[in-house]
């Protein structure tokens, strides 16, 4: 079972409250707090489009450029130590430190998403 959806390039969560019995998300990767819901799978994909659209055109309406999710930067905190291997690393390969960690990081993910 895939527990995310996409739908303009914004990435949603998809959860599910027995209590309640339905299905519930949030856009993920963006500050902004964009929910949706729904009783079932189809209503639960209507309403994350819809709550999408919705953002879009209030962003729009008051002239700010919507949010990206993603961007591709994100800061991570690692041991002095590792740091210091890594850029030594980075180096004697001729190579970015930026290269090495987006190396591992995607070599890492290819290996847990099958």
């Amino acid at each position: 079972m895939n527990n995310t959806m996409e739908y303009k390039g914004y990435v949603g969560s998809v959860e599910f409250s027995e209590d309640d019995g339905m299905f519930f998300g949030k856009v993920m990767g963006v500050r902004s707090l964009i929910s949706y819901e729904g009783s079932n799978a189809k209503e639960l994909v209507e309403d994350f489009h819809a709550a999408v659209e919705d953002y879009l055109t209030l962003c729009e309406s008051q002239n700010q450029p919507p949010e990206k999710a993603y961007k591709g930067s994100f800061n991570v905190r690692i041991s002095p130590e590792l740091h210091k291997q890594t850029a030594i690393y980075a180096a004697s390969q001729q190579t970015s430190l930026n290269n090495v960690v987006a190396d591992a990081l995607r070599s890492y993910v290819s290996a847990h998403l099958r």
